[in-house]
């Protein structure tokens, strides 16, 4: 895909943070029970309270005016969505006012169907959740099979789209098969990145003693490794690379925390812009553009809700108390 301008970012906070990337969230619908993500009896929102295709599009076409370069879909699970292609080709046709990239996260239960048409409508790559590479464990952490996720995995590989693995660890589920999922990932040549159990949507449910530490992740990985640490960038990941071939990331928000160089923004399914990943409370879109506000008047609001962003989890390392949304409508 052709690239649009390199437009500098005019969306900065009060600590200097300037935002290049925005995460879309679809829906709040899921077929997976993931427990780190999705409440034990989820209520879903109706249609009327989520964003159109076109009040997507409309947020994205001027939040990429300000400097957004990279939109990721999220979900829930983005392949619920229905007109997810129409999505798709609507973003890739603002790439002249700037963007450069079109991602999405899945759990790629449903993708193998989509991959090729999904490619083809305009998506660059996929990261792809996968916490276990055995089949029981895999079926315990999410309540559904293993093998249409490799099933799409493949499908995702063969279309053409690059894949990335993300694999969150909780102590008692998969703390112990660090190694069997580098080594998965490293036969077929994916980038995986381990992440830490984070304290998000409930805080007497999330449990520090279920969190596999960064420090606790390399070790695993040096009884069976080589680790070398590589030069920290921008992205939240710390990366090592292993045997001299093959790279993984740590993503450490709760032992390590990667704050200070953020600059990404989330736009829930019902139109809401957190602008990070525990704020409290967001700033309603959807009643604004369905007012008729223009752009001008959205963009205000947009820029606002941008300076006033928090330091963030580093600043107060704890669950957030109270918020009208769990993980699954916010999108990873």
């Amino acid at each position: 895909m052709n690239a649009g301008p390199n437009i500098p970012s005019q969306l900065i906070d009060q600590h200097g943070r300037r935002k290049r990337k925005l995460r879309i969230s679809l829906t709040d619908r899921c077929n997976f029970r993931c427990r780190y993500c999705m409440p034990d009896t989820p209520q879903w929102l109706p249609k009327s309270q989520v964003l159109t295709i076109e009040e997507i599009v409309r947020v994205a076409r001027l939040m990429i005016g300000e400097g957004i370069g990279h939109i990721r879909l999220t979900g829930g699970e983005p392949l619920l969505r229905r007109g997810l292609l129409d999505v798709v080709r609507a973003l890739d046709a603002l790439r002249p006012l700037g963007l450069t990239r079109i991602s999405m996260t899945s759990n790629a239960s449903r993708l193998a169907p989509q991959a090729a048409a999904l490619k083809a409508a305009g998506l660059d790559d996929l990261n792809i959740s996968l916490d276990s590479v055995d089949p029981d464990t895999f079926r315990r952490m999410t309540g559904r099979e293993l093998a249409p996720v490799v099933d799409g995995i493949d499908a995702a590989r063969a279309a053409g789209l690059p894949v990335k693995l993300n694999s969150v660890l909780l102590r008692d589920d998969n703390g112990g098969q660090i190694v069997a999922l580098a080594e998965w990932a490293r036969a077929r040549g994916l980038p995986l990145r381990f992440i830490e159990y984070m304290p998000l949507d409930e805080p007497g449910r999330w449990q520090r003693a279920q969190v596999v530490a960064e420090a606790e992740i390399l070790a695993a990985l040096r009884g069976r490794f080589g680790v070398e640490p590589l030069p920290r960038s921008a992205d939240p990941a710390t990366r090592y690379r292993l045997d001299g071939d093959y790279e993984v990331g740590v993503i450490s928000t709760v032992s390590n925390p990667f704050c200070a160089s953020c600059d990404r923004l989330r736009l829930t399914a019902t139109g809401e812009l957190y602008t990070c990943l525990f704020a409290t409370q967001g700033t309603p879109l959807r009643e604004r553009l369905r007012a008729g506000d223009s752009d001008a008047q959205l963009l205000e609001r947009i820029r606002d809700a941008v300076w006033h962003k928090q330091a963030g989890y580093a600043a107060q390392p704890r669950a957030p108390l109270e918020r009208p949304i769990t993980m699954h409508a916010m999108g990873g």
